[in-house]
């Protein structure tokens, strides 16, 4: 059982029922609960070639991200049977993660695409997919213990609003764990192909925060030690010639899947300076918490 009602979706009047491997809607049975989609941000077709560029998750800038938000995910939970809820699973990586690390937790995994969430019941078939568009989120308010957004809010253009539908959805005290992409002056042809509205400054994600309500308890960055050769990188594909209008998502990542030294380098990171506010890196980091 779920710990909240769920609303009935377009068209039923029946609410929906979690059973402990599918979502039973009167005589139907199924094991993704659809409820809205909004691809201005995301695609089928992204997530296919995403997973092909980062190795089936294995990528280290995608394997550290995971660790970080899982260490975060850790220190926020009020109990091991804590309601924990990915927004923007994808592949659903960390949604495995958390439930090999944390089996007594109720782990719901939502996305706005709906052949990942499929594909992921497979593997995962104890664990309730959504499908639905943050910004009409169908979750009621404050059923959740703590929230994951992982490279998500950048491809949502009303970010603020879609802040203040995840502070709505916690419960007073509860945590948002979110990382976005760093610094908007880094933003190429490679952010415009995976439909990212935006990069962010770490002022310009803390603001946004606060202003939806959040009080902010953690501030950082992740991949300080590689944030030169990344920003070379960048403004490359941004201002030279050769470079514009090409396709860039296997370049700039599939490129470095197998790069020994980055894998080292997000390894050190990782186990010395996770409790370090680092001054820079390529994705921003940060902890909000809803007071109440």
């Amino acid at each position: 059982m779920l710990p909240f009602e769920l609303p009935p979706t377009t068209g039923s009047s029946v609410s929906p029922m979690w059973d402990g491997r599918h979502f039973v809607l009167g005589d139907e049975r199924t094991p993704v609960l659809e409820y809205s989609e909004n691809l201005e941000g995301w695609t089928e077709n992204l997530t296919a070639i995403h997973e092909a560029a980062v190795e089936g998750g294995a990528h280290p800038i995608d394997v550290a991200s995971r660790k970080d938000a899982l260490r975060q995910v850790k220190v926020h939970m009020p109990s091991p049977k804590a309601v924990i809820m990915e927004i923007g699973c994808s592949s659903g990586y960390f949604i495995k993660d958390l439930a090999k690390a944390l089996p007594e937790a109720v782990i719901i995994a939502t996305d706005v695409v709906r052949e990942p969430l499929y594909r992921l019941a497979k593997t995962c078939p104890g664990v309730p997919l959504i499908r639905f568009d943050l910004l009409r989120c169908p979750i009621p308010d404050q059923g959740v213990d703590i929230v994951v957004m992982l490279n998500v809010l950048e491809h949502i253009e009303d970010d603020l609003g879609a802040l203040r539908k995840v502070f709505n959805l916690l419960k007073p005290g509860g945590a948002l764990v979110i990382e976005v992409p760093a610094f908007q002056s880094l933003y190429d042809a490679y952010d415009k192909e995976v439909r990212h509205f935006r990069r962010y400054s770490a002022e310009e994600l803390y603001g946004k925060l606060t202003k939806a309500g959040f009080m902010v308890t953690r501030k950082s960055y992740l991949g300080v030690f590689i944030f030169p050769a990344f920003a070379a990188v960048k403004l490359m594909g941004k201002y030279l010639p050769f470079r514009k209008n090409k396709p860039v998502v296997q370049e700039q990542i599939g490129s470095t899947a197998s790069n020994r030294l980055l894998k080292w380098a997000l390894e050190f990171e990782s186990k010395r300076l996770s409790d370090v506010q680092l001054p820079f890196g390529v994705r921003v980091l940060a902890v909000a918490i809803k007071n109440g």
